[in-house]
């Protein structure tokens, strides 16, 4: 795990202070929850299904305007000022969502030309993610032919080419084959070694346990849980050490609904 430096001075490369927001004004998804994420530092958001992840992540993305608290990317909030708040995230969603007559080449070079890129350098990286993702004979290819799992991964290489101050990405591991996992993992520890911020929203836990360096654990729309992933397992009084961050957020969920599992 890289080992961060605390610098008062950084600006964190997101700052989601007190948020309540969703849908619905009568009955908002996201109740006063916070989450900084730090320039070089991966932050991990868990939660079951409805928890409201995918809200935070969309407040993120300035996709849905907060009833009170505000969400800063790069120390700016989108009124502010759109286009360094725009510029500085790059997202990848859950399902991929490519362009039907671009190649996965044509994919990068856009992406490329789009953030404006220097060409030998984009050209380098470009490579450098094709072997990662065991991607190089597919350069050429269309969306069409393409696995879901290998879908995902034109996704992920347009993400990591750019090297955002933010980057957030939603179930990463899904479709991905175990040796893909592993180079992603190895890419995501370079480009926050580079200075990156991540916001990965997972339900694989142990890799989140392994490589996160905070976790922000929500239900039903409140953080139920805030901190390093011994922190979190502490909090759920899992402190042996065989327990595991499994085992944390089980413990977490069931004392949130009073001892009680969802049905």
């Amino acid at each position: 795990m890289v080992s961060l430096r605390h610098d008062k001075a950084v600006v964190p490369a997101l700052k989601m202070k007190e948020l309540t927001g969703g849908y619905s004004q009568r009955r908002p998804v996201l109740h006063g929850v916070s989450i900084t994420v730090n320039p070089g530092e991966m932050v991990g958001l868990i939660g079951l299904n409805g928890a409201g992840k995918s809200t935070a992540i969309k407040h993120i993305l300035g996709l849905m305007v907060p009833q009170s608290g505000e969400v800063r990317v790069a120390g700016v909030t989108l009124e502010e000022n759109r286009d360094k708040y725009r510029s500085s995230t790059a997202y990848v969603p859950e399902q991929p969502s490519l362009f039907p007559n671009l190649t996965v080449k044509e994919h990068l070079q856009w992406t490329a030309m789009a953030y404006n890129l220097e060409q030998s350098l984009a050209v380098a990286r470009m490579e450098e993610l094709a072997v990662t993702f065991r991607m190089t004979e597919a350069m050429n290819s269309l969306p069409d032919t393409l696995s879901k799992g290998m879908k995902q991964k034109v996704m992920l290489m347009n993400a990591l080419l750019v090297t955002p101050p933010l980057l957030i990405i939603d179930e990463p591991f899904l479709g991905l084959d175990p040796l893909a996992i592993r180079g992603l993992l190895a890419a995501l520890e370079e480009i926050r070694e580079s200075g990156s911020a991540i916001l990965l929203s997972s339900h694989i836990l142990p890799a989140l346990e392994r490589h996160a360096n905070r976790l922000v654990v929500l239900h039903r729309g409140h953080t139920i849980a805030e901190g390093s992933p011994r922190e979190v397992k502490a909090q759920a009084g899992c402190i042996g050490p065989e327990s595991t961050l499994d085992d944390a957020f089980e413990a977490l969920v069931m004392a949130a609904e009073g001892g009680h599992t969802r049905a």
